[in-house]
């Protein structure tokens, strides 16, 4: 059976940058991430295969914008550095980062903020302090330094921002 898809595509780039695919470290609606380690010199690599190019494309200009900014932690969060990128496979290839962090922006609107009501923002607000509990006001520290950057954020949850536990 031929395997296809973003899968396919992420073997296809690691083979040509000389990773060997490891496990997979996350999933979402935007795409895949798995460990990859490189097999001529030391070092393991997040690469996340996208499904669909519109996410692809915006989380590649958020680490692009951020990398040409010099931006590597934002409110004490490290941000993963994207390494590598393919934009016809819709892969990126980016340092693997641990807690606490900041990452996943295919969701994220660069030099305009979304549109939504005031209804829908007041109802997301709700949630997002239940969802982070006493570190709402960090988030929110980090959200506006985001958005100070010209990059803003709409998929914020406790799997893309988070701390030591």
């Amino acid at each position: 059976m031929e395997i296809t898809g973003p899968v396919a595509s992420l073997r296809d780039y690691c083979r040509e940058r000389g990773l060997t695919l490891g496990r997979r470290l996350g999933f979402g609606v935007h795409g895949t991430v798995f460990m990859a380690e490189n097999q001529t010199k030391d070092g393991v690599w997040a690469v996340k295969a996208f499904g669909q190019e519109s996410c692809y494309l915006r989380e590649r200009d958020v680490y692009l914008r951020l990398g040409q900014l010099g931006i590597r932690q934002i409110h004490g969060s490290t941000i993963p550095t994207m390494t590598g990128y393919d934009d016809g496979r819709w892969v990126i290839e980016m340092t693997v980062v641990s807690r606490p962090f900041v990452l996943d922006f295919a969701g994220a609107y660069l030099d305009r903020e979304p549109e939504f009501s005031d209804e829908t923002l007041a109802e997301w607000r709700v949630e997002k302090q239940e969802q982070f509990g006493s570190r709402w006001n960090d988030v929110q520290g980090i959200l506006a330094e985001l958005a100070d950057l010209g990059i803003f954020v709409v998929d914020v949850n406790p799997n893309n921002i988070a701390w030591l536990e």
